[in-house]
């Protein structure tokens, strides 16, 4: 959901999982077939009416949780103050015959998050050695993350939670897919009808405590050269790797300043026409990692992340969204988002950008920033 529109899946009609460094080629291509053997009637024809497909896919190559595409059995949507329901089923089954009655919420509850396995002090000196290696060689960025774990009691209801992050930050993109739930400002990539656009994110600085501190944060972020040349590499990845699908690609001249609920980003649209009928699944498969997750250059990037991580990220920062029939979609970088497991154990993640000029400390606060989505909304 994205300013209280978008789709929720109930049930599972059918589920696909990929693994390995071809898991979205494969993806794309097993959505083709799905879509070749389905029969389908949407008169609404709107994004996310008929056959749709949520996704999640995971971030490494060699991660250990899979990626996956899930098709409902039902799905409600809204959109352009139009609603609807599709019922989706197997070729001889009778669809379903109404929808599930609805429920009221659990208890309330509170969960903390503790640091998990890289702890504050150890993040430091991950920051250190990745401004080390970027001085010493012709790396331009590295993006490094870490971790908050905790668990959340059995009976809880996760709906409270994902509540907390649609109206709290109404213009993100909030997410609950095969449990990973979280609330991203960032659009890896969005297909509709022939039209491709990507929202880009990178640096940050916290919102100031009243109007004229918060414009002078604004002002200092939009200055600040730093943040300029992280956010450069993040635009140059994206264009690059949709230039090969689109014949006319406009990225907005310099950055904005996008104000989010805690802090401020640095953003950058682009828009372009398809030239060669890619779906979304395709650009997803063309685009991760962008340098806004990974770094720059991406393979030397990855290599660091390998080495100063002491954890699989699983599916954060990695491509979120749905597909639908024709292909369209609307895909997020699963960002201020959490992994939860069927056991309840609770994993969140928040990553910054490192470049040469970077500050441990700094970089220690900016995460803390990133995980208040997520620490706010199971606390």
């Amino acid at each position: 959901m994205r300013k209280g529109e978008g789709i929720a899946g109930i049930g599972t009609a059918l589920r696909l999982e990929f693994t390995g460094p071809d898991r979205m080629r494969e993806a794309a291509a097993a959505w083709r077939e799905v879509v070749g053997a389905a029969t389908i009637a949407d008169p609404i024809a709107k994004p996310g009416t008929g056959l749709v497909a949520f996704g999640t896919f995971a971030f490494a190559d060699d991660s250990a949780l899979s990626s996956v595409l899930i098709v409902p059995e039902v799905v409600i949507g809204r959109r352009d103050g139009r609603s609807w329901i599709t019922r989706i089923h197997a070729t001889g089954a009778d669809a379903a015959a109404g929808l599930p009655k609805p429920s009221p919420f659990g208890a309330e509850y509170r969960l903390s998050l503790l640091p998990g396995a890289l702890k504050p002090d150890a993040y430091r000196a991950a920051v250190t050695d990745a401004v080390a290696h970027i001085r010493a060689h012709d790396l331009g960025k590295v993006v490094l993350a870490r971790d908050l774990v905790g668990h959340l009691p059995l009976e809880s209801d996760v709906r409270r939670a994902l509540v907390d992050l649609a109206l709290g930050y109404p213009d993100c993109w909030t997410f609950a897919v095969d449990g990973l739930v979280g609330s991203s400002p960032e659009t890896l990539v969005r297909v509709d009808h022939g039209t491709v656009s990507a929202r880009i994110l990178a640096g940050t600085i916290s919102r100031g405590p009243d109007g004229a501190a918060d414009h002078r944060a604004a002002i200092a972020l939009a200055s600040s050269l730093k943040d300029l040349d992280e956010h450069q590499f993040a635009v140059q990845s994206v264009l690059t790797a949709l230039a090969p699908h689109s014949s006319s690609l406009h990225a907005s001249e310099i950055p904005f300043t996008l104000k989010l609920p805690n802090l401020w980003h640095l953003a950058t649209d682009v828009v372009g026409t398809l030239s060669d009928g890619s779906t979304s699944l395709d650009l997803i498969d063309a685009l991760h990692p962008t340098a806004a997750v990974a770094g720059s250059p991406t393979a030397d990037a990855l290599e660091v992340i390998r080495r100063l991580e002491p954890f699989d990220r699983g599916r954060y920062a990695g491509p979120v969204g749905w597909v639908g029939a024709d292909g369209d979609g609307e895909w997020a970088i699963a960002l201020r988002c959490a992994q939860l497991t069927e056991s309840g154990d609770l994993t969140a993640y928040a990553g910054c950008g490192i470049v040469a000029e970077s500050d441990p400390d700094r970089e220690l606060a900016e995460t803390a920033m990133k995980f208040r989505p997520i620490v706010e909304a199971f606390g």
